[in-house]
């Protein structure tokens, strides 16, 4: 492609560069020049005009962004048609947003005039929200560069995983000092997290807090129609050898990692029994406010899996805000009941 200024009898064929006030009209940036453009630049005094001119081989960036936007797409991912040289991606259903980041890097460095930007990886998104946008920076591009980026890019490094888990159960252990009415608002807090994933709690127990009782409980919730467990604590998780991985373990289930690089949100612990993923929340889980239990808990409502590496890499950007309702917050000392 030529970019430059020439003189409007040499714009003819070539798209205005920028957009051009004639009088009470404009002629928009992007408008190809014809004879009449042409004719009435001349007419308004114009004498020059910065254009960009196609060469063979040359790509349009409307047709450039939106090829690159569909290799982009993966499952549940819908294109937008393209306009001024973007192409803007959407969720088709609600879940998790999963991205090939090396793909979209990969993209990022072929040249500068591609550019592809998402949300955050793993992040919730419901259906119709924009997840991404493929943005041509030139009026157009060689097509061996746009083959180029392409490849770089492969295929569906962009996709969302729908909700899948549907039923929850809960299980909150009490112990003398808790407030029934605290059990009360933390499972409405949960109630609230679980509307974007259309889940519901089909079971919702209270048992003391002790290891024996809430094996007991967990065994029996594993065998209901629950698809997953989540565990709140009158006291929260200060160890592997702790009331609820210990009740966890004796249940027949299994402690996948304890503790995670999210504040709040560091006590959390993840394990499974008969197949079904187990959240030991952390104490942060009873505030409605983001925290780690909120990255955790999406994640497994959308079936993807949670290992002990994936939450290990969680520290950069876990540093969330602050709880003011903490007892004590982190700038003047941490709780292990409260993380």
């Amino acid at each position: 492609m030529k970019f430059g200024s020439v003189a409007i009898e040499e714009a003819i064929g070539a798209v205005a560069a920028h957009s051009v006030r004639m009088g009470d009209a404009v002629v928009k940036k992007g408008t190809l020049i014809s004879s009449d453009v042409a004719t009435r630049l001349r007419q308004a005094g114009i004498e020059t005009i910065a254009v960009a001119r196609f060469e063979p081989g040359d790509i349009g960036e409307d047709e450039a962004a939106f090829r690159l936007a569909r290799i982009l797409a993966g499952d549940h991912v819908r294109v937008e048609a393209p306009f001024t040289g973007r192409s803007n991606l959407y969720a088709e259903s609600s879940g998790i947003l999963l991205i090939d980041a090396d793909a979209i890097n990969g993209l990022n460095a072929v040249d500068e005039a591609m550019t592809a930007a998402t949300l955050p990886a793993y992040k919730p998104v419901v259906a119709g929200e924009m997840v991404g946008t493929v943005k041509i920076i030139p009026y157009a591009l060689p097509e061996s560069l746009l083959l180029k980026g392409a490849a770089r890019l492969g295929t569906g490094a962009l996709r969302v995983a729908p909700y899948a888990r549907r039923s929850v159960g809960v299980v909150s252990t009490t112990l003398p000092g808790l407030k029934p009415s605290v059990i009360d608002k933390t499972v409405a807090v949960l109630e609230n997290r679980l509307e974007p994933a259309e889940a519901h709690i089909v079971r919702n127990s209270r048992v003391t807090h002790d290891t024996d009782t809430l094996a007991r409980e967990i065994a029996d919730q594993a065998k209901g129609e629950a698809q997953l467990i989540v565990i709140f604590g009158a006291s929260a998780i200060a160890d592997r050898r702790d009331v609820i991985p210990s009740a966890i373990e004796m249940a027949g289930g299994r402690v996948e990692h304890f503790g995670m690089p999210v504040d709040p949100g560091n006590l959390l612990l993840v394990g499974s029994i008969a197949g079904k993923p187990v959240i030991g929340a952390p104490g942060c889980a009873r505030s409605p406010k983001e925290n780690g239990f909120d990255w955790i808990l999406h994640r497994l409502l959308a079936d993807v899996p949670v290992t002990r590496a994936d939450i290990t890499s969680l520290g950069v950007g876990g540093l969330l805000m602050e709880i003011i309702s903490r007892p004590q917050p982190r700038e003047g000392g941490e709780s292990a009941g409260e993380e």
